[in-house]
């Protein structure tokens, strides 16, 4: 069977995956852009949010709004009960091992934060070392470079192929008695790579190294068991998985939560407090200084209920297959080059255009109706590997189609038309 014939057979399989009833549940895709159909293909950088989070966050407003943890009243009671049945939802959703392993952040970027300055800080020393990747989010490097400036620690590297594939023995060579930490993304946001988590935390933990994974790109895509995978912390994003932005999670095993500090200060994370002394509130508490975002925390709550409705083997099967078909469009065009052709990916198509910046890319494709990232997306050690300075970056999410695929191969030949190449 050729390649064309095997497309053409994947465009008509997964019939149990009713896609057009699942865009149906997404307000925003039933909206025009510039007088054309909007093709939503920047999910890696925020996904849209169906009708049910909407609702939530609406009916918290308007029915339950409080500050929750303070009141004795009838609105606290009930916005405290909503509260915290979601970090029961969380921990279900990810299989912790129980809701004090569950902690409210607001976002990955704060959940590294907060390992880097409680954890870290507390336990590190100079010469030190923190192992990541070459295809990080800026979210896990820099942190730990004002770690090493604070502590003294050093970072080191694991180098990736030019298909965007971690070297694993690379990775090994890399672990020795000073590596202290491994921090690792499960998928990149740059090229979609899906990171060998689970081996990779069994060599870490064979040599006593404690594994950070930066799971944002991850949870939309693929059911993730931090049991399973073993990682000590796992941190990702609400708005990432069609839930709203200013919400997100750090998962962490419970012993190493207890042995660390609090991150931040003030109230309701204090059991309490005189001009002598204060003494610091239980799991996860302990982290969670302020007043919570709380609509946040409601609205994740409904998108994890969302997600949980679908058949995610059929889901998955859905993505690869749009992810599969676009890859086998996009190779097709001339002077078109992917950049990450990993074995294993999710939906992240990262590609350049030869005489064609990527912002021109993205610009002209926006009058076509059809939204993509371009940049560095926050991860520019990548493109420094690759000796470039940008890519255009089509991600893709569970309510997308062939026709999206189809209207960005017909955009990027108006690209080629307009620019003569």
């Amino acid at each position: 069977m050729n390649a064309s014939s095997t497309i053409v057979r994947m465009r008509g399989s997964s019939p149990s995956f009713d896609v057009e009833r699942i865009r149906r549940q997404f307000p925003i895709l039933q909206t025009k852009v510039r007088g054309k159909r909007l093709v939503y293909l920047d999910s890696a950088a925020t996904s849209q949010k169906p009708t049910q989070v909407l609702d939530a966050i609406r009916n918290y407003y308007t029915q339950e709004n409080s500050n929750v943890h303070r009141g004795v009243h009838f609105l606290s009671e009930l916005a405290t009960q909503k509260y915290e049945a979601v970090r029961e939802k969380v921990r279900r959703f990810i299989n912790a091992a129980t809701i004090h392993e569950i902690v409210f952040v607001r976002g990955t970027t704060e959940a590294i934060n907060l390992v880097a300055q409680s954890f870290g800080r507390s336990q590190f020393t100079s010469g030190d070392e923190i192992v990541v990747s070459a295809m990080e989010h800026h979210s896990n490097i820099v942190p730990w470079q004002l770690l090493g400036d604070q502590v003294g620690t050093r970072l080191r590297v694991i180098p990736m192929t030019d298909e965007g594939e971690l070297r694993m023995d690379e990775f090994v060579r890399l672990l020795n008695p000073k590596t202290r930490l491994v921090a690792i993304t499960h998928v990149s946001n740059a090229l979609g790579t899906i990171n060998l988590i689970q081996e990779m935390v069994s060599e870490a933990h064979r040599r006593g190294i404690v594994v950070l994974v930066d799971g944002a790109q991850a949870v939309p895509h693929i059911r993730v068991d931090v049991q399973t995978l073993g990682a000590d912390f796992y941190a990702f994003s609400g708005h990432k998985m069609f839930g709203p932005t200013g919400i997100g999670v750090l998962y962490g095993k419970q012993t190493f939560l207890e042995s660390m500090p609090p991150y931040q200060a003030g109230g309701d994370m204090i059991k309490s407090v005189t001009f002598e002394k204060t003494i610091f509130n239980d799991l996860p508490y302990k982290f969670e200084a302020g007043t919570p975002n709380i609509e946040g925390a409601i609205g994740l709550g409904a998108a994890i209920d969302f997600m949980e409705s679908l058949d995610w083997p059929v889901v998955e099967m859905h993505e690869q297959e749009l992810l599969q078909y676009a890859q086998s469009k996009l190779v097709e065009i001339p002077n078109v080059k992917l950049v990450g052709t990993a074995r294993l990916k999710s939906g992240v198509l990262s590609f350049t255009l030869d005489g064609v910046h990527p912002h021109d890319i993205g610009t002209i494709l926006d009058q076509e109706g059809v939204a993509i990232r371009t940049g560095h997306h926050c991860a520019q050690p990548v493109m420094e590997r690759f000796g470039i300075p940008a890519t255009a970056r089509a991600s893709i999410a569970l309510y997308n189609t062939f026709d999206d695929i189809d209207a960005l191969v017909q955009g990027i030949h108006v690209v080629k038309k307009v620019f003569g190449v």
